[in-house]
This record gives C-alpha cells, structure tokens and sequence, in this order.
C-alpha cells in the first residue's frame, strides 16, 4: 500500500481507536459481516454515478469502505491521523488484492485543496468529533461531486442511548460514547457549505445492539425487511447513510 505522510495541525483522533483491531470485533462473526454488507451495498450504490474517479476516505483506516470502493474500480485514498491507521487497511486491501492509497495528517483541516477528489466519505467519524460542523465544511471543500458520510440519528433508538448505554456495553463490550444529531441539523451543516442532499439509506430498525445479542442474521435479516416495507426504517432508522452534492437537484432525495 502506498503511503504519504501530509502536513499540517494536529487535532482530534477519534479514528485511531475505529482503526483498531479491537473495534474490528464488533464486526466480527456472522452479525458483523451481515451488517458491513448492508453498509458496503447501500455506499456503493450511493456513489455509483462516479464510478472509477477519485475518492478520498477521511477517517476510513478500518477498510470498511475503501476496500470495496477499490474493488469496484475507484482509485481510493485513505487519510488517517495516524500512521497507525493503515495496519489494518494494509492487511484489508492485501486481502483483497487491491491497491489503496494511505496517508497520514490532520482531519482539521484537511490537507488538501479545494476540489481535489470526485467524492469524499467519511464513515464512523461524525458522530465522534467535536468539531462537526468543521468537518462536514471540509469534507465538502475538498470534493468535485458528492460527499457521503454516516451519522447516528436522534430521532430514532438513539433517544433511549443514555439510559441503555450499559446494557448496551455490556452486549458490544467495547462501545463508546457518540453525537446523535438532527436530520436538519445535518443538512444545514451541508447546506452552509453549499451542498444539498441528493440521497440516503437508513440501515436498521432495530437497534444493533439487539441484532447481535439475537446473533441470527437471517431473522434479523427478515425483520429488517419487514420494518423497511412498512415504513418505520426511514422514521427511524439508524445509522444514516447521506449523500451530498453541490446542487439543488434532488434536494432530499431518498434511496
């Protein structure tokens, strides 16, 4: 794998700890893989317009997304905080028998000038940062077309995360705390960088923490086929999955 160390300020590092080994587990076994390929199908048909160009993955050193970007033909780069951040990735895209680019510097503010890749995306970062807004500005700045990114919505199972975070460590072990948000809030942040929703996927009714205590994929599987044809996933579903573009056409689409 091809790496780059970029220059720049430091700042926040939540993506050390999802590039982790140990954050891998929670991925782990038939539940994990059933869930990254929900989320591996809803992204690529998201950026699928683009097929081929240029991607940039802020925060991307699990290999969730840009293992299967690269497989589908996109010429993918990985920024990470760290140079940590690419071991997994490394043994991900060798696996594969891709080539994934990595470089290591700041995710505030990126290092990269204005328009420097077709999409930008960003997953299992948002509802980490602080600086949110911040980065949804960046994400937006460094990308052509499209930006896609995953959040953990408020209105949804997210309302009962306080109360349930316990017993929610207790099934995940290795859970931690994050940002739910607003669905305007979201788009506002877009909207100010002068991006507008263009598309979006709610992965699972039921929370996933209870899809892994039940540890049956093709129940869990069934009941979220079911909860999506009536309706109540795109009430209140989570995580998010939006696509961005700096246009008004579409604004608030929904895959």
């Amino acid at each position: 794998m091809k790496q780059r160390h970029v220059q720049g300020l430091t700042g926040e590092t939540p993506d050390v700890e999802t590039s982790s080994d140990d954050y891998a587990r929670r991925f782990s076994g038939a539940v994990g893989e059933w869930f990254l390929g929900v989320q591996e199908r809803a992204c690529l048909d998201l950026v699928r317009p683009w097929r081929g160009g240029t991607v940039l993955d802020v925060g991307g050193g699990h290999g969730q997304i840009a293992v299967p970007l690269a497989r589908e033909g996109f010429c993918v780069t990985v920024l990470g905080s760290a140079p940590v951040c690419r071991e997994r990735l490394d043994r991900a895209a060798r696996r594969a028998g891709v080539e994934v680019a990595f470089e290591h510097g700041p995710l505030l503010p990126l290092p990269y000038g204005d328009g420097s890749f077709d999409v930008v995306v960003s997953f299992r970062l948002l509802p980490h940062i602080r600086r949110w807004r911040r980065l949804v500005a960046e994400l937006c700045r460094v990308a052509r077309s499209a930006v896609v990114v995953d959040y953990a919505p408020l209105v949804s199972a997210n309302l009962l995360a306080p109360l349930l975070f316990h017993v929610k460590k207790g099934i995940e072990k290795n859970t931690r705390y994050y940002l739910t948000f607003l669905e305007g809030a979201v788009r506002r942040a877009f909207q100010a960088a002068g991006f507008y929703a263009t598309g979006r996927f709610d992965e699972f009714f039921v929370p996933m923490a209870v899809h892994r205590m039940l540890g049956r994929p093709r129940t869990s599987a069934v009941a979220e086929d079911v909860s999506r044809r009536l309706g109540l996933t795109r009430l209140l579903g989570s995580p998010v999955i939006l696509r961005a573009e700096p246009t008004r056409r579409g604004k608030g689409g929904h895959t």
